[in-house]
C-alpha cells in the first residue's frame, strides 16, 4: 500500500548567500522557479493528502504563482527561524484535518532536485518505523575539527558522520509537540530531527543520492542548469 503523507515546506528564508533580487526559492531555472521545481517533486506522488508552504507574511512573489491557487496546496505564516516555520504548518495541517498519528514530511524549498527514488525509499522504509527518519548521505571526504587558531585538532571518524538531507518523516503530532517543547525552552533545532533527538527520540538515517542538493550558493543554480533540460 502507498505510504499517505502530509508535506510541509518552510519558505521563509531570503537565502542571502546567493545576493539575489529575491529569496532564493524564486529564482528562475528551467522554466520555473526553484519553489515550484521543489513542490512537483511531491504534487503528483498518490500518496499525498496536502502541502503547506510556509512564507513570509508580506512575501510578494508566492501569490504570483499558479500554485499558490492549486487546492492540493495552502500557505501558512512563515517564522523568524525553521522551527517556527514548521510550526506553523503543521498547525495549519491539524487545522486542515490531518491527524496526529499521521505522517508529515518536513521538506527544503531550495532543494528541488528530490529524485522520486528517494521519496520512495524514504516512504517505504519508514512506513511502520516507530520514530521516523530522513534521507541522508554518508561523508565521503576526509573530515577535520578545526582549532581556535584555524589549525586542524583533529580527523574526525567520517565512518559515522552522515550528512542531513530532506524530506525528514515523523509522526505530525510527535514532531508538532517536540518543536514546540524546543522553542519554549529556548533550545536551537537546526532541522526536524534535531527537535526529535532531543526529545530522546532516534530517527533513522535513509541513505539517499548526493545530488538532492539543497541551493545555497550561486554555483549550486548553475549546477542544476547543467544536469537539467530547459524546459523540464
Amino acid at each position: 500500500m502507498t505510504t499517505k503523507f502530509w508535506l510541509v515546506i518552510p519558505a521563509a528564508g531570503v537565502g542571502a548567500r546567493m545576493a539575489a533580487d529575491r529569496p532564493k526559492q524564486y529564482l528562475q531555472i528551467a522554466g520555473r522557479c526553484i519553489l515550484e521545481h521543489t513542490l512537483y517533486c511531491f504534487l503528483d506522488h498518490p500518496g499525498l493528502l496536502g502541502a503547506v508552504v510556509c512564507v513570509s507574511v508580506d512575501d510578494p512573489y508566492w501569490p504570483q504563482l499558479p500554485l499558490a491557487r492549486d487546492l492540493r496546496v495552502r500557505r501558512a505564516p512563515g517564522g523568524r527561524e525553521r522551527a517556527d516555520s514548521v510550526l506553523a504548518g503543521l498547525q495549519a495541517l491539524l487545522a486542515e484535518g490531518a491527524r496526529a498519528e499521521d505522517w508529515v514530511l518536513v521538506h527544503d524549498a531550495a532543494r528541488p532536485n528530490l529524485a522520486r527514488e528517494d521519496l520512495e525509499r524514504l516512504l517505504d522504509s519508514l512506513a511502520d518505523d516507530p520514530v521516523g527518519g530522513l534521507l541522508a548521505v554518508p561523508a565521503r571526504d576526509t573530515l577535520k575539527r578545526a582549532a581556535s587558531d584555524g589549525r586542524v585538532a583533529e580527523t574526525v571518524d567520517r565512518s559515522v558522520i552522515w550528512q542531513a538531507y530532506t524530506p525528514q518523516m515523523f509522526r505530525l503530532g510527535a514532531l508538532r509537540e517536540a518543536l514546540a517543547q524546543a522553542l519554549k525552552e529556548g533550545v536551537a533545532v537546526t532541522d526536524e530531527a534535531s527537535a526529535m533527538e532531543w526529545t530522546g527520540q532516534a530517527p533513522r538515517l535513509i541513505e539517499g543520492r548526493a545530488d538532492n542538493l539543497k541551493v545555497t550558493r550561486p554555483e549550486d543554480l548553475h549546477y542544476l542548469q547543467s544536469i537539467w533540460p530547459q524546459d523540464r
